[in-house]
């Protein structure tokens, strides 16, 4: 049951948390980083315990099947592998820092602040956990309404704007997505009698190839969307300006990542031919992403849409890295899933702490800072560098790993999304010289990192010098789901076969899991 209690912890925790800060706002913040942190220690102790390795024999970890609606073949299915165990770690790590980050900054409506946070956590958690469809669609939609209340209530000028953008974009694709499930869910149930949504289920499914790529559309467009990839991008740069930073770093973090978590999961096992039938445009658009990102952030001088458009760059290569087809570039996907998430989350907490300070997040009106503040700005100079990809920091090897990948598949493609590497040297740099360097035009009188601000950039610019120095241990969590393109439909047999006592399949239940 631990997997269920992740979900339960955090959505017990916001409605906690939301009751507790009408009594005392303080205590409000201390339960949510409590509940967050108990989360943390779980996925910990969980990986630990599998002895920090595993083989492609024993890819599936946790196991729990509970039915919940058999007569339509709904079930309360979640499973973590390697990959689900590495989002996890990165959700529950960057949860923490989104807590302690916002302790100062929020101050109104705290408890409905906190409420919405950890319950963005608990959507993302049970979208790395389930298998089943019908609850991967619920948390898909659990994750996007408290994130449209973080940035509509607590964002910036044009928050509302950007809540109603994000909002539509995704809720837009999402539905695409319902109805490409609610499609293979009938296919299924005609093929076999079995009405189900069970993924392993549906991995068996035959399809014709023109049926395939419909229904690959439909959840290619969600996650698409989300990663975003371009031209379907633009509500990113506004939801990550208006965001509060919090916002921002669960956003940049964690739910981008679910859409790149949804290729990888979803589309390529369910999809194999008809993914690979649009293997080229996809490397096309990640190539393009890549370049147009990097263009896009250099010319901003807004501090948080620059790092936002750094985002659509460096999505760009896990859509060249998902669509080369092996095994290398994948393990560069996932390592560019984490290393993102800490390098850019760093960011916007770093443009977070100089909003507080200087209340303006334009560079232009910025510089000089470094002798005011040479703690924040040596920390900001390990994540400019982890952006731009300097060997050493994780980045470079997620980059390099995915490079080295689409290589095989694509080399001018590849010789194209390498040039995207000096262009983030170009933006990067810029960052400190206009923030950092140069003369402190506007004379802005300015503090050093607190204790607590300390507290959240010191943990990530270890994490991410420990990712560039020893990235093995996560390339090794993650190779048995990156094995190969077909890796879910080659264990789903012994998926089955390996299930916990929760998992009954039972004759009376298959019966009741008939047509509805």
């Amino acid at each position: 049951m631990m997997l269920a209690s992740l979900i339960a912890i955090l959505m017990v925790g916001g409605i906690a948390a939301g009751f507790l800060a009408r009594v005392n706002q303080t205590a409000c913040r201390w339960l949510s980083l409590i509940t967050v942190t108990i989360a943390f220690g779980i996925i910990l102790f969980i990986w630990i315990d599998e002895g920090l390795s595993m083989t492609l024999t024993d890819s599936w970890l946790r196991d729990l099947y509970i039915p919940w609606i058999p007569s339509f073949g709904i079930a309360f299915h979640l499973a973590m592998d390697g990959l689900s165990l590495l989002m996890l770690a990165l959700t529950f790590f960057l949860g923490i820092l989104a807590v302690l980050v916002s302790w100062k900054e929020i101050q109104y409506r705290v408890g409905f602040f906190h409420f919405n946070l950890l319950w963005v956590l608990a959507g993302i958690t049970g979208v790395f956990l389930t298998m089943d469809l019908f609850l991967f669609y619920f948390f898909w939609e659990v994750m996007l309404i408290p994130m449209y209340f973080l940035i509509g209530i607590w964002g910036h000028e044009n928050k509302q704007y950007a809540a109603y953008k994000f909002f539509i974009f995704t809720q837009a694709s999402g539905l695409l997505m319902l109805l490409a499930i609610l499609a293979l869910y009938f296919i299924h149930g005609e093929q076999t009698g079995i009405y189900s949504f069970d993924y392993f289920a549906l991995l068996n499914t035959t399809l014709t190839p023109d049926t395939a790529r419909w229904l690959m559309c439909g959840f290619l467009i969600a996650f698409v969307v989300k990663l975003p990839v371009v031209p379907l991008h633009t509500w990113l740069p506004d939801a990550h300006t208006e965001a509060p930073t919090a916002g921002s770093v669960l956003l940049a973090g964690l739910l981008l990542k679910t859409g790149a978590y949804g290729l990888i999961r979803f589309v390529l096992p369910i999809f194999p031919e008809a993914a690979a039938s649009i293997a080229p445009i996809a490397m096309l658009l990640g190539v393009v992403g890549i370049i147009y990102g990097a263009v896009q952030a250099y010319s901003q001088t807004d501090f948080k849409r620059l790092v936002a458009y750094t985002s659509v760059s460096h999505m760009g290569f896990i859509m060249l890295g998902v669509f080369a087809f092996n095994e290398l570039a994948m393990q560069g996907v996932v390592m560019q899933m984490i290393t993102h998430g800490i390098s850019t989350g760093a960011l916007f907490i770093i443009a977070g702490v100089l909003y507080e300070r200087i209340h303006t997040r334009d560079i232009l009106r910025m510089g000089g800072m470094w002798k005011k503040v040479p703690f924040m700005g040596t920390v900001a100079m390990v994540f400019v560098m982890a952006s731009l990809g300097l060997p050493g920091l994780g980045n470079f090897i997620a980059e390099f790993m995915t490079l080295i990948g689409a290589w095989q598949a694509n080399k001018l493609l590849t010789i194209i999304a390498t040039a995207g590497l000096v262009f983030a040297t170009a933006y990067s740099l810029r960052i400190m010289q206009k923030v950092f360097l140069g003369k402190n035009i506007e004379g802005h009188g300015i503090t050093d990192l607190s204790l607590r601000e300390k507290f959240i950039l010191v943990p990530l610019c270890i994490a991410i010098i420990w990712l560039g120095l020893f990235p093995q241990q996560v390339i090794n969590t993650a190779k048995p789901t990156v094995a190969n393109g077909s890796h879910a439909k080659n264990h789903a047999a012994i998926h089955n076969r390996t299930r916990t006592d929760n998992v009954q399949y039972t004759s009376a239940f298959d019966t009741e899991r008939r047509k509805p």
